[in-house]
């Protein structure tokens, strides 16, 4: 019998899995949301909304204090425009019109978009050639998704391009929480709360404007309703804590490695519970995204400038970066 100790798993690789896993289905909870009618501004507004009332209940039972400086709050205002409020609204407007399974391969160029936004906001930024090859690889994969080729179907292109502003949203919502938030002296959990809280109010003042208005209490069903609950409470409030835990274990460029799972969980839970197609061509996109994400990541000897300071996706809470790596 063999004497040398069983290999154990990683403490973090379960909080990772279940990461991709809750984000990747995020979109096919949107998917639930926009088919029952709920206006895009609602979807977000309720992501937000439950979202927030986690995050606040954990800073409060943690008595974390929270930032009174109005530089910070402003900081956090535009972070939770961009990062949450925008790009949420863009996503499930982008879902009224492609599938699930195509709006979380978009999200996996999340890297992509950051790394443009690097390059033109921090100036000390370089291109190299390997970033820029990841670049063009990455978005050749994109045209692939599209189907250039045959055409594209104008439905599909107009929800293409509100969920690829979504992830150029994400990318400068990244870039300025790297800029104007990363040296502030408070805990991920707060500065995330007070975002995620001040992007709930955004909405809360923009949904009642838009179509599709909530008629309270029965609005709108129990499963659409559900639907969001699990996406505001578990996508945007719990697996931000396991993400944490990521970050905290193993740095959070290894965390922000999530985002090339959802892909394959949106992908999978599109086709086996919502009756979607997945086309020879959304396969290979999604691989040459993947491929270019994996370029534009710098060798470890460098500093990861390029990368989200942030675990997240469109399917989840913003996670300030800043954590151990």
């Amino acid at each position: 019998m063999s004497t040398e100790p069983r290999a154990q798993t990683p403490t973090w690789l379960p909080y990772f899995l279940l990461c991709s896993l809750i984000w990747g289905s995020g979109f096919a909870l949107i998917k639930i949301g926009v088919e029952a009618d709920i206006a895009p501004a609602w979807v977000a507004f309720w992501r937000c909304f439950f979202g927030a009332a986690v995050l606040w209940l954990l800073v409060l039972g943690r008595r974390l204090a929270v930032p009174r400086s109005a530089r910070v709050w402003g900081h956090a205002l535009v972070v939770g425009t961009v990062l949450n409020a925008l790009p949420f609204v863009l996503f499930a407007l982008g879902e009224q019109d492609i599938s699930s399974l195509q709006a979380g391969v978009w999200n996996a160029m999340i890297p992509l978009f950051t790394l443009l936004w690097v390059l033109v906001v921090l100036p000390s930024e370089k291109p190299t050639p390997r970033r820029l090859a990841g670049l063009v690889t990455g978005f050749t994969g994109a045209l692939v998704v599209l189907g250039v080729w045959d055409g594209v179907d104008s439905s599909m292109l107009a929800g293409s391009i509100a969920c690829l502003v979504a992830v150029a949203s994400y990318g400068l919502g990244y870039t300025y929480t790297r800029k104007y938030l990363s040296d502030v002296d408070s805990p991920a959990l707060t500065l995330t709360a007070m975002q995620i809280g001040l992007a709930t109010v955004e909405l809360a003042l923009v949904a009642p404007f838009s179509t599709g208005s909530p008629s309270l209490p029965i609005w709108p069903g129990a499963g659409p309703m559900l639907a969001m609950v699990v996406l505001g409470t578990i996508g945007t409030g719990v697996a931000y804590m396991w993400n944490l835990n990521v970050i905290r274990a193993v740095g959070s460029t290894v965390a922000s490695t999530v985002a090339f799972l959802t892909p394959m969980w949106a992908a999978l839970i599109g086709v086996l519970f919502l009756d979607e197609v997945l086309h020879w061509n959304t396969v290979l996109g999604a691989l040459l995204i993947i491929s270019g994400v994996l370029l534009t990541r710098p060798p470890k000897r460098e500093p990861a400038a390029a990368a989200p300071p942030v675990g997240t996706s469109a399917a989840g809470g913003a996670v300030r970066g800043g954590a151990a790596e």
